[in-house]
């Protein structure tokens, strides 16, 4: 799984993730691209299982760029404990995800091989999202 090495805290507060992405929205090092359409957080698991499933589909084949990175801490209290008493230890890292976030891009496979990973790799993450292709200066979404 993913997750920082070394952070100045442990533990962050919630915050909200709201309004569209300014940075990393556009295609940037691959020919076809996995776009979110909502907001939210995408776990660790969850980016490592659509990884997964890209490269499986594709056997390895070309480039997969993986355009965020989970650095934000989760905490959790344990089960069956009263409130208070502080807050919990960090149980997880989530990557917070605005609409319009580039969250992965592919080059060096054919079109309908691309499509189809990235199809598979939607499917294992939280939030809506929708395919890019680069066709010289104009974008495609499927």
């Amino acid at each position: 799984m993913l997750q920082p090495g070394k952070s100045k805290f442990r533990k962050m507060q919630k915050g909200r993730v709201r309004g569209m992405a300014t940075r990393g929205v556009d295609l940037a090092f691959g020919d076809f691209g996995l776009q979110s359409l909502e907001h939210g957080w995408i776990t660790s698991k969850q980016i490592e299982a659509a990884r997964m499933a890209i490269s499986r589909h594709v056997k390895r084949g070309g480039k997969l760029f993986t355009r965020i990175y989970p650095d934000k801490p989760i905490t959790k209290k344990p089960l069956e404990v009263r409130m208070g008493k502080g807050k919990g230890s960090p149980e997880e890292f989530v990557a917070c995800i605005q609409r319009g976030r580039i969250l992965y891009e592919m080059e060096g496979v054919p079109r309908e091989l691309a499509v189809e990973a990235l199809r598979l790799a939607s499917h294992k993450l939280p939030l809506k999202t929708k395919i890019l292709v680069r066709e010289g200066d104009y974008r495609e979404a499927y």
